[in-house]
């Protein structure tokens, strides 16, 4: 089934709003999260830690040999962690966003729902419980039609 659908705006990638730094900070980040989560990207790795340990009888387990490791990956777990947040957050950003266009669509859809990211943990724990009775009383209602 094909309609026409009317775009609210234009993809952020060609927005002239966010700053040429945002959008090639955004760009290398989505791309170094795609190559460190790559399988060969963890193979590198195992085998620099293996050379790593390799190395350590010829510079005789110094200190300087033990640092070189420590420092690398205390920077690189540093760095990442500000990566994978800012990927975390591009993604569900992302996501919300498919999920309030699908539900701006349904006409049966509650629109409430499109800010439910934005409410306490009190709240979104209320809404889970009317979704739960919801789905209870609809339970209840297909098993009275079956035994009807």
């Amino acid at each position: 089934m094909q309609g026409v659908h009317q775009s609210v705006g234009s993809h952020p990638a060609s927005s002239s709003s966010s700053s040429p730094m945002s959008q090639r900070f955004a760009t290398i980040s989505n791309r170094i999260a795609i190559i460190s989560g790559n399988y060969k990207t963890f193979l590198a790795m195992f085998a620099v830690v293996v050379l790593w340990a390799i190395a350590g009888p010829f510079f005789g387990f110094s200190t300087t040999w033990q640092l070189v490791i420590n420092t690398g990956t205390t920077i690189i777990t540093f760095l990442m962690v500000f990566l994978i947040q800012n990927t975390q957050n591009r993604d569900a950003l992302a996501v919300h966003l498919k999920l309030d266009e699908i539900i701006s669509a349904l006409s049966e859809a509650d629109n409430a729902l499109m800010h439910a990211e934005d409410d306490t943990d009190e709240q979104l724990a209320d809404l889970k419980r009317k979704y739960e009775d919801l789905a209870n009383e609809h339970h209840m209602a297909e098993r009275a039609e079956d035994t009807a």
